[in-house]
Order: structure tokens, then C-alpha cells, then sequence
């Protein structure tokens, strides 16, 4: 399965260094998008030189942050308008909160038939590390609601490390997705449930970032809160379709 795994960066000079040959490892399918948005510290600039070098990095650059969905949409479009003819497609952070050597639990859910795999925290026990206990209910609560609001039984609706088949981003519709923080995950995971899509989840550690800052706010939370509601209110838009 060719593969391209999209890391969205602002300011990750320092991360991006090290984590893009950590996936390459993965396999010789496997193929790196950076999406930056113009990050002032050269990230871009430190891509396209090691872009150079490795015909399997590709970067994207985008004039300005708009938000992290904004960011991966771009990148599943652009990917899929290139030349390699990719057949999934992986979130992925920048900073190894997700961790590359992972990736195979992905491609053995997918050998089996899934359509969109979800790596999970919260798979059979809690896989976080060096999270306080506020973060952590913060999340578990986030999670809870999020499951109550979509009615989309998965245990981490949150989370960001995820692929799809180009099948799936087909059938979901990138076009119509509106959401962009933790709510894009939420609807882009959704929107393949309420489509009658295969969604797997995958247990994963979680770790918090090695460098930099995070870029959660309260902007990014009060939106997945409200944005849960319209998500769950498309479901019955997308059956209506499907008949």
C-alpha cells in the first residue's frame, strides 16, 4: 500500500528534523507531506532541503495558519493530486506525540478491510504519558461527550493520529468538511461512521510533545463542544443520500 503520512507544522524546525526519517523507516511505500504554514523559525526551508536529498519528502507550504484541519484538508488534496497515486493516508503530529513505529498496527487493520483506522489513548486502558490529571479528565471528558453527542461509538473521537483509505477521503467528502481543531477529527471520523465506512481503532501511547509548544486553546475546545451538535445533525443528510 503506497502511503503518505501529512504532518502539519508551524514553528517545528527542531521536530521535523527528526521525526521525517523516523516514518521513512517505516517502509519503503511510505512517503512525507509536510504542510507549514509559513512558520517564521524556516521549518519550510529545512524541508525542501531534505526534500532535495529524498524524493519521498514533499512539502507544502501554505501562506498562513488557518487551523489544523485547514491544514490537513490542503494536504489530502494536494496528496492526492500528485503523481504517486497514495492509497492512505496518515495524520500525524509533528512533535512524537504519535510515535512512527506504530504505523504497523495501521496497515494490519487495513490488510483486514478497514476503510479509516484511529489510533486510541484510551483502547483498553489509558495510553498517556507525562499528561497532569486536568489534561486527562479534560480529554476524557472531551472524548465522552463528543461519543454522546455524535452517537459514534469510539473510544478516542479526539484523537489525531489516523488514516484513511483514498476510498474513504472519497466517500467523506473533504469539500464538506467545516470543522477545523479537535472537532475536524471529530466530524472527519464521524462522517466515515455515519457513512457505513470500516473505522478500526488501534491502541497507542500517547506522549506529550519533546519540543516546542502546544497549540491547544480554549478557541479549539469550545469549538468541538458546539460543533458536536452539527456533526450529529448530518448524519441524518448523509443517510438520506445513501438510500
Amino acid at each position: 500500500m503506497k502511503t503518505v503520512v501529512i504532518i502539519p507544522t508551524y514553528n517545528e524546525r527542531e521536530n521535523i528534523q527528526k521525526i521525517v526519517p523516523e516514518v521513512l523507516k517505516q517502509g519503503e511505500n511510505i512517503h512525507v507531506l509536510v504542510v507549514d504554514d509559513n512558520s517564521p523559525d524556516g521549518t519550510a526551508h529545512v524541508v525542501r532541503e531534505m526534500a532535495e536529498k529524498t524524493p519521498r519528502i514533499h512539502c507544502l507550504i501554505r501562506q498562513k495558519k488557518e487551523g489544523l484541519g485547514r491544514a490537513y484538508i490542503a494536504g489530502m488534496q494536494y496528496a492526492i493530486a500528485l503523481s504517486e497515486g497514495f492509497d492512505i493516508f496518515f495524520e500525524m503530529d509533528a512533535d512524537f506525540s504519535h510515535d512512527p513505529a506504530e504505523m504497523p498496527l495501521f496497515f494490519e487493520a487495513f490488510e483486514k478491510g478497514a476503510d479509516v483506522v484511529c489510533g486510541s489513548r484510551y483502547l483498553h486502558g489509558v495510553r498517556v504519558l507525562n499528561w497532569d490529571l486536568k489534561r486527562l479528565f479534560l480529554s476524557l471528558g472531551g472524548n465522552l461527550y463528543a461519543r454522546f453527542a455524535t452517537g459514534v461509538p469510539l473510544t478516542d473521537l479526539t484523537g489525531g493520529y489516523n488514516a484513511y483509505t483514498r476510498k474513504a477521503l472519497e466517500v467523506i467528502n473533504l469539500a464538506s468538511i467545516r470543522s477545523n481543531g479537535y472537532a475536524f477529527q471529530i466530524e472527519m471520523k464521524a462522517k466515515a461512521y455515519y457513512h457505513g465506512l470500516s473505522v478500526v481503532e488501534v491502541p497507542i501511547i500517547f506522549r506529550d510533545r519533546y519540543e516546542g509548544t502546544t497549540k491547544m486553546n480554549s478557541g479549539i475546545v469550545n469549538e468541538a463542544l458546539f460543533q458536536c451538535w452539527a456533526i450529529r445533525f448530518s448524519r441524518t443528510r448523509i443517510r438520506h443520500q445513501n438510500q
